[in-house]
């Protein structure tokens, strides 16, 4: 999979020098990351926003992005 532009996700951003550089949820010190990494590993998005800065519509945004962009790839048969 080649590298998301985050930079056309409205619900990011990256800052140099806030958490060093990494993309991060708007108004927040939360990486986007962690997000995936808590989904992954079981939690719900309930239980993520219960537990992290986050709203639900936001991680929301961000699953959309990242599905919009996956149909962007492009497929070889």
């Amino acid at each position: 999979m080649a590298n998301l532009d985050w930079s056309q996700c409205d619900a990011v951003e990256s800052i140099p020098g806030k958490v060093s550089g990494a993309w991060v949820f708007k108004g927040t010190r939360m990486p986007v990351q962690t997000v995936f990494i808590n989904l992954e590993a079981g939690m719900s998005v309930k239980e993520i926003t219960e537990v992290f800065d986050v709203k639900a519509e936001e991680i929301e945004a961000v699953v959309r992005f990242v599905a919009a962009s996956l149909e962007k790839e492009p497929t070889f048969a």
